[in-house]
């Protein structure tokens, strides 16, 4: 071997030993305090971007997107919510009274079994407006959310003005409610659920001819699959859909 190669060995064993010496111990103390994972971990760039919307309609009034109209009643536990206590959360929304006889305990059947199924989602909720609030107090609400076994914190059910509750359902999401002593239990009103957001935009999947469904069927279950008229479920697709929502 020639003094020329053992020269280069010599320069390179060198080289090796500065580095070692230098930047060896800066690679350790980076990762002993979590440098390296903190700023260069590829997975928190996945974090940063925006997670892509589904393909759920946006319902829209006047080429508009629809939003939640401002509200603010008193729910089951005697606290005051309003539209702001769900920003960010996904949830769904019904009309109902606890004294009613037909309806009522089929949607909020549902409900349970919709709740059931998000209870690891922190940023899930439901949305019940009582229509007949003169009856139906914080107490009553209260009694019922346990009879039915309401769980989640953010399920209130909700009784208040009750010309602001009947405009809400009218005019702010379209789902019909009235007062009607000629049907069982004194009122009438939609079966159907609507389904929020996250930025409090109203929203649904589409039919097979490209046109927003708009509301969900309430009353079928699941396990009924078509009712006694051979109308399909559709808690199934309402399930489905928040999912998406809580992925957005």
């Amino acid at each position: 071997m020639s003094k020329n190669n053992n020269y280069s060995y010599i320069g390179i064993a060198f080289i090796v030993l500065v580095f070692g010496i230098i930047f060896i111990p800066k690679i350790i103390d980076r990762i002993s305090n979590d440098d390296v994972i903190r700023n260069e971990s590829r997975s928190d760039f996945v974090g940063d971007k925006k997670a892509p919307l589904s393909d759920l309609a946006f319902i829209e009034i006047n080429n508009e997107p629809k939003k939640v109209p401002a509200f603010s009643f008193t729910n089951q536990n005697g606290k005051i919510i309003t539209n702001k206590d769900y920003e960010g959360k996904v949830y769904v929304i019904e009309f109902f009274f606890t004294t009613c006889p037909t309806i009522c305990p089929r949607m909020n059947a549902n409900l349970i079994q919709i709740q059931n199924t998000f209870k690891d989602f922190e940023d899930f909720g439901v949305a019940s407006f009582t229509i007949n609030p003169d009856y139906d107090t914080p107490e009553i609400l209260k009694a019922y959310a346990k009879h039915y076994g309401v769980t989640n914190p953010n399920w209130h059910l909700m009784t208040g003005d009750k010309d602001s509750i009947y405009k809400l359902a009218n005019e702010g999401f379209n789902l019909y409610t009235g007062e009607n002593a000629e049907v069982e239990g004194g009122f009438e009103h939609s079966g159907n659920f609507a389904l929020i957001d996250k930025n409090g935009f109203i929203r649904s999947r589409k039919d097979k001819f490209g046109n927003p469904i708009i509301y969900y069927r309430g009353i079928v279950s699941e396990a009924e699959q078509v009712d006694e008229d051979g109308v399909k479920e559709e808690i199934s697709a309402l399930k489905e859909d928040i999912k998406k929502l809580l992925n957005e």
